[in-house]
Protein backbone atom coordinates (compact mmCIF):
# COMPACT_ATOMS: atom_id res chain seq x y z
CA UNK A 1 0.00 0.00 0.00
CA UNK A 2 2.74 2.38 1.00
CA UNK A 3 4.66 1.40 -2.15
CA UNK A 4 1.63 2.30 -4.30
CA UNK A 5 1.27 5.69 -2.62
CA UNK A 6 4.95 6.48 -3.18
CA UNK A 7 4.63 5.40 -6.83
CA UNK A 8 1.60 7.66 -7.49
CA UNK A 9 3.27 10.54 -5.65
CA UNK A 10 6.37 10.26 -7.85
CA UNK A 11 4.15 9.99 -10.95
CA UNK A 12 2.32 13.20 -10.03
CA UNK A 13 5.60 14.99 -9.47
CA UNK A 14 6.86 13.88 -12.91
CA UNK A 15 3.64 15.11 -14.53
CA UNK A 16 3.93 18.47 -12.76
CA UNK A 17 7.52 18.83 -13.91
CA UNK A 18 6.60 17.94 -17.49
CA UNK A 19 3.78 20.51 -17.48
CA UNK A 20 6.09 23.16 -16.08
CA UNK A 21 8.75 22.29 -18.69
CA UNK A 22 6.13 22.33 -21.47
CA UNK A 23 4.93 25.79 -20.39
CA UNK A 24 8.48 27.07 -20.16
CA UNK A 25 9.33 25.92 -23.68
CA UNK A 26 6.16 27.20 -25.33
CA UNK A 27 6.10 30.41 -23.32
CA UNK A 28 9.66 31.29 -24.34
CA UNK A 29 8.83 30.34 -27.93
CA UNK A 30 5.95 32.79 -27.99
CA UNK A 31 8.11 35.45 -26.40
CA UNK A 32 10.86 34.84 -28.94
CA UNK A 33 8.37 34.94 -31.80
CA UNK A 34 7.00 38.19 -30.47
CA UNK A 35 10.47 39.68 -30.23
CA UNK A 36 11.34 38.58 -33.76
CA UNK A 37 8.11 40.06 -35.10
CA UNK A 38 8.85 43.37 -33.41
CA UNK A 39 12.39 43.40 -34.82
CA UNK A 40 11.12 42.64 -38.33
CA UNK A 41 8.51 45.38 -38.07
CA UNK A 42 11.16 47.83 -36.90
CA UNK A 43 13.45 46.90 -39.80
CA UNK A 44 10.58 47.36 -42.27
CA UNK A 45 9.82 50.80 -40.88
CA UNK A 46 13.49 51.78 -41.12
CA UNK A 47 13.74 50.57 -44.71
CA UNK A 48 10.54 52.37 -45.67
CA UNK A 49 11.76 55.56 -44.04
CA UNK A 50 15.06 55.40 -45.98
CA UNK A 51 13.21 54.59 -49.18
CA UNK A 52 10.89 57.55 -48.87
CA UNK A 53 13.85 59.87 -48.41
CA UNK A 54 15.15 59.05 -51.90
CA UNK A 55 14.58 61.84 -54.46
CA UNK A 56 12.97 59.58 -57.05
CA UNK A 57 9.99 59.05 -54.75
CA UNK A 58 9.19 62.75 -54.99
CA UNK A 59 9.82 63.38 -58.68
CA UNK A 60 6.42 62.31 -59.91
CA UNK A 61 4.20 63.97 -57.34
CA UNK A 62 1.79 66.58 -58.76
CA UNK A 63 3.39 69.44 -56.83
CA UNK A 64 6.96 68.57 -57.79
CA UNK A 65 5.88 67.91 -61.37
CA UNK A 66 4.27 71.34 -61.67
CA UNK A 67 7.40 72.88 -60.17
CA UNK A 68 9.53 71.05 -62.70
CA UNK A 69 7.36 72.22 -65.60
CA UNK A 70 7.61 75.79 -64.36
CA UNK A 71 11.40 75.59 -64.60
CA UNK A 72 11.33 74.25 -68.15
CA UNK A 73 11.59 76.53 -71.16
CA UNK A 74 8.19 77.84 -72.23
CA UNK A 75 7.34 76.75 -75.74
CA UNK A 76 4.67 78.12 -78.05
CA UNK A 77 2.65 75.73 -80.25
CA UNK A 78 4.25 77.36 -83.30
CA UNK A 79 7.75 76.59 -82.04
CA UNK A 80 6.79 73.03 -81.18
CA UNK A 81 5.45 72.46 -84.70
CA UNK A 82 8.92 73.19 -86.16
CA UNK A 83 10.35 70.25 -84.17
CA UNK A 84 8.42 67.95 -86.46
CA UNK A 85 10.40 69.17 -89.47
CA UNK A 86 13.59 67.36 -88.50
CA UNK A 87 15.31 65.71 -85.55
CA UNK A 88 18.12 68.24 -85.81
CA UNK A 89 15.67 71.13 -85.33
CA UNK A 90 14.28 69.43 -82.23
CA UNK A 91 17.69 69.05 -80.59
CA UNK A 92 18.92 72.51 -81.58
CA UNK A 93 16.03 74.14 -79.67
CA UNK A 94 16.46 74.32 -75.90
CA UNK A 95 12.80 73.61 -75.24
CA UNK A 96 12.86 70.80 -77.78
CA UNK A 97 15.83 69.16 -76.10
CA UNK A 98 14.17 69.42 -72.68
CA UNK A 99 10.87 68.01 -73.95
CA UNK A 100 12.51 65.16 -75.83
CA UNK A 101 14.56 64.27 -72.74
CA UNK A 102 11.37 64.17 -70.68
CA UNK A 103 9.83 61.86 -73.27
CA UNK A 104 12.83 59.50 -73.20
CA UNK A 105 12.51 59.29 -69.42
CA UNK A 106 9.02 57.87 -69.88
CA UNK A 107 10.63 55.11 -71.93
CA UNK A 108 13.58 54.64 -69.59
CA UNK A 109 16.04 55.40 -72.40
CA UNK A 110 17.31 58.82 -71.35
CA UNK A 111 20.90 57.52 -71.39
CA UNK A 112 20.91 58.08 -75.17
CA UNK A 113 20.23 61.80 -75.06
CA UNK A 114 22.44 62.25 -72.01
CA UNK A 115 25.31 60.60 -73.87
CA UNK A 116 24.70 62.79 -76.91
CA UNK A 117 24.72 65.94 -74.74
CA UNK A 118 27.89 64.77 -72.94
CA UNK A 119 29.61 64.34 -76.32
CA UNK A 120 28.53 67.82 -77.42
CA UNK A 121 29.96 69.31 -74.21
CA UNK A 122 33.12 67.20 -74.52
CA UNK A 123 33.91 68.65 -77.96
CA UNK A 124 34.02 72.09 -76.36
CA UNK A 125 36.85 71.08 -73.99
CA UNK A 126 40.09 73.04 -74.43
CA UNK A 127 42.49 72.07 -71.66
CA UNK A 128 44.39 68.81 -72.50
CA UNK A 129 44.08 67.51 -68.95
CA UNK A 130 40.36 68.26 -68.93
CA UNK A 131 39.96 66.37 -72.20
CA UNK A 132 41.48 63.25 -70.61
CA UNK A 133 39.32 63.52 -67.48
CA UNK A 134 36.10 64.17 -69.41
CA UNK A 135 36.80 61.34 -71.86
CA UNK A 136 37.35 58.89 -69.01
CA UNK A 137 34.14 60.03 -67.31
CA UNK A 138 32.10 59.52 -70.50
CA UNK A 139 33.69 56.11 -71.07
CA UNK A 140 32.99 54.93 -67.52
CA UNK A 141 29.43 56.23 -67.51
CA UNK A 142 28.22 55.29 -71.00
CA UNK A 143 30.63 53.07 -72.95
CA UNK A 144 32.30 50.32 -70.92
CA UNK A 145 30.55 47.00 -70.44
CA UNK A 146 27.98 47.17 -67.61
CA UNK A 147 28.36 50.96 -67.35
CA UNK A 148 25.64 52.57 -65.20
CA UNK A 149 24.09 54.20 -68.30
CA UNK A 150 25.51 52.00 -71.04
CA UNK A 151 24.38 52.97 -74.53
CA UNK A 152 23.76 50.42 -77.25
CA UNK A 153 26.90 50.29 -79.41
CA UNK A 154 28.44 47.59 -81.57
CA UNK A 155 31.58 45.80 -80.39
CA UNK A 156 33.84 47.38 -83.03
CA UNK A 157 32.94 50.95 -82.03
CA UNK A 158 33.40 50.21 -78.33
CA UNK A 159 36.75 48.53 -78.96
CA UNK A 160 38.11 51.52 -80.89
CA UNK A 161 37.09 53.88 -78.07
CA UNK A 162 38.60 51.60 -75.41
CA UNK A 163 41.95 51.44 -77.23
CA UNK A 164 42.21 55.21 -77.56
CA UNK A 165 40.82 56.25 -74.18
CA UNK A 166 44.30 56.78 -72.66
CA UNK A 167 45.10 59.40 -75.32
CA UNK A 168 41.71 60.84 -76.26
CA UNK A 169 41.03 63.57 -78.80
CA UNK A 170 38.00 65.77 -79.26
CA UNK A 171 36.79 63.29 -81.90
CA UNK A 172 37.14 60.12 -79.79
CA UNK A 173 33.37 59.71 -79.44
CA UNK A 174 32.26 60.94 -82.87
CA UNK A 175 31.40 57.48 -84.23
CA UNK A 176 29.53 56.49 -81.08
CA UNK A 177 27.65 59.80 -80.94
CA UNK A 178 26.63 59.44 -84.58
CA UNK A 179 25.40 55.90 -83.94
CA UNK A 180 23.28 56.95 -80.94
CA UNK A 181 21.95 59.96 -82.88
CA UNK A 182 20.76 57.64 -85.67
CA UNK A 183 19.09 55.29 -83.19
CA UNK A 184 17.18 58.16 -81.60
CA UNK A 185 16.24 59.70 -84.94
CA UNK A 186 14.96 56.45 -86.45
CA UNK A 187 13.29 55.06 -83.34
CA UNK A 188 12.58 57.42 -80.43
CA UNK A 189 11.95 60.55 -82.51
CA UNK A 190 9.13 58.96 -84.53
CA UNK A 191 7.39 57.86 -81.33
CA UNK A 192 7.96 61.27 -79.76
CA UNK A 193 6.04 62.98 -82.59
CA UNK A 194 3.05 60.75 -81.83
CA UNK A 195 3.28 61.08 -78.04
CA UNK A 196 0.88 62.99 -75.78
CA UNK A 197 3.80 65.12 -74.59
CA UNK A 198 4.36 66.52 -78.08
CA UNK A 199 0.73 66.60 -79.27
CA UNK A 200 -0.31 68.53 -76.16
CA UNK A 201 2.33 71.16 -76.93
CA UNK A 202 1.42 71.75 -80.57
CA UNK A 203 -2.28 71.93 -79.69
CA UNK A 204 -1.72 74.26 -76.74
CA UNK A 205 -3.16 71.86 -74.16
CA UNK A 206 -1.92 71.82 -70.54
CA UNK A 207 0.75 69.24 -69.92
CA UNK A 208 -0.72 66.08 -68.44
CA UNK A 209 1.11 63.73 -66.02
CA UNK A 210 3.44 61.47 -67.97
CA UNK A 211 2.99 57.72 -67.74
CA UNK A 212 6.22 55.80 -67.38
CA UNK A 213 6.32 52.64 -69.43
CA UNK A 214 8.94 49.96 -69.50
CA UNK A 215 10.80 49.58 -72.74
CA UNK A 216 12.09 46.34 -74.21
CA UNK A 217 15.81 47.11 -74.27
CA UNK A 218 17.64 46.06 -77.43
CA UNK A 219 20.43 43.54 -77.19
CA UNK A 220 23.90 45.03 -77.00
CA UNK A 221 26.54 43.27 -79.07
CA UNK A 222 28.05 41.56 -76.02
CA UNK A 223 24.67 40.28 -74.83
CA UNK A 224 24.04 38.81 -78.29
CA UNK A 225 27.40 37.05 -78.09
CA UNK A 226 26.34 35.52 -74.77
CA UNK A 227 23.11 34.27 -76.32
CA UNK A 228 24.98 32.69 -79.21
CA UNK A 229 27.37 30.91 -76.83
CA UNK A 230 24.42 29.47 -74.90
CA UNK A 231 22.79 28.24 -78.11
CA UNK A 232 26.04 26.64 -79.24
CA UNK A 233 25.85 24.23 -76.31
CA UNK A 234 22.86 22.53 -77.92
CA UNK A 235 24.37 22.24 -81.41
Amino acid sequence: METSLIFFSQLNMCESREKAFFKLIHGSGKEETSKEAKLRAKEKRNRLSLLLQKPEFHEETPSSRSGQLAKETRVSPEEAVTWGESFDKLLSHKGGLETFTRFLKTEFSEENIEFWIACEDFKKSKDPQQIILNAKEIYEKFIRNDAPQEVNLDFHTKEIIAKGITQPTLHSFDAAQSRVYQLMEQDSYTRFLKSDIYLDLIEGRPQRPTNLRRRSRSFTYNEFQDVKSDVAIWL
